[in-house]
């Protein structure tokens, strides 16, 4: 049975064909979960990426993207991920390079020209420089934005908001308010067991017999029996076991006579005629 999912090759001999290829300019190498990834000096990057598209046996023609991370306890806490991938023996690879607020990254426009959006956004949301990007400016984020939303020192409110005003007839910028300060969520999932009773769900402690096993104290139990309402026994029904309960057969108390309808014509035997 094949494979659902197209089998990328194995990475037998990758590593070393980096390292030949790369030399001093490799600082560090990882194979985690299948993945390679290269660590490479800032100032090289440029030419470790010729390096890996051009050297045979490795030949990473594709960039595929490009990606930021912030570690705010290192000294260059910002990390931009380059993504490979081989077309002719279909396999990827990661390019990590370090870099702080400063120090910018060289550019490799001029090798993929598809980086020049990727990196914008890398700027955009970390604010990493490039040296030599052609048009370095927010890709994502509205004009005059101030800070960088990725990064984790970033506020979860921003700085500013924005509104349409009814009296300017335009949108305007105005410092955050906030009607009331953060709450303390807790994001664990019901299946998980929360440590703490929703509102209403004390109702469900309750014994289901006396004498059955509770979490509660007998203080609440008093106070959730008082307010439950009391239950009424059920009405017996009604049935009759006699004729004298439903008056079948007793004639009538008084003898006064019928009310005679003005249409009918009494005969003479006594009874009337229509």
């Amino acid at each position: 049975m094949r494979a659902p999912a197209p089998a990328y090759a194995s990475n037998d001999g990758v590593i070393d064909a980096a390292r030949a290829a790369l030399g001093g300019m490799l600082l560090d190498v990882v194979d985690h979960v299948g993945e390679v990834a290269l660590h490479v000096r800032r100032e090289d990057l440029y030419d470790a990426m010729i390096a890996l598209r051009d050297t045979p046996g490795l030949a990473y023609q594709q960039l595929m993207e490009i990606a930021g991370v912030d570690y705010p306890d290192r000294a260059e806490r910002f990390e931009v991920v380059y993504c490979m991938l081989s077309l002719t023996r279909n396999h990827r690879l990661r390019v990590h390079v370090a870099t702080d607020e400063e120090k910018p990254v060289p550019s490799v426009t001029d090798i993929w020209p598809v980086a020049g959006w990727l990196e914008r956004e890398v700027y955009d949301m970390y604010g990493v420089l490039f040296s030599g990007n052609p048009d370095l400016r927010r890709i994502l984020t509205d004009y005059g934005f101030r800070g960088h939303p990725q990064r984790k020192d970033f506020p979860l409110t921003g700085y500013v908001e924005l509104r349409y005003s009814e009296e300017a007839k335009r949108v305007v910028y105005e410092p955050v308010q906030l009607a009331q300060d953060f709450r303390t969520f807790d994001f664990m999932s019901p299946w998980e067991g929360a440590n703490y009773v929703l509102p209403g769900d004390e109702k469900g402690a309750l014994p289901q017999a006396k004498g059955a096993q509770t979490p509660l104290s007998a203080d609440a139990i008093a106070k959730a029996g008082a307010a439950q309402s009391p239950t009424q026994a059920p009405s017996e029904p009604k049935s009759t076991e006699s004729t004298a309960q439903t008056g079948v057969g007793k004639s009538e108390s008084d003898a006064t006579p019928k009310p005679v309808s003005p249409d009918v014509i009494p005969t003479k035997g006594g009874g009337q005629n229509q």
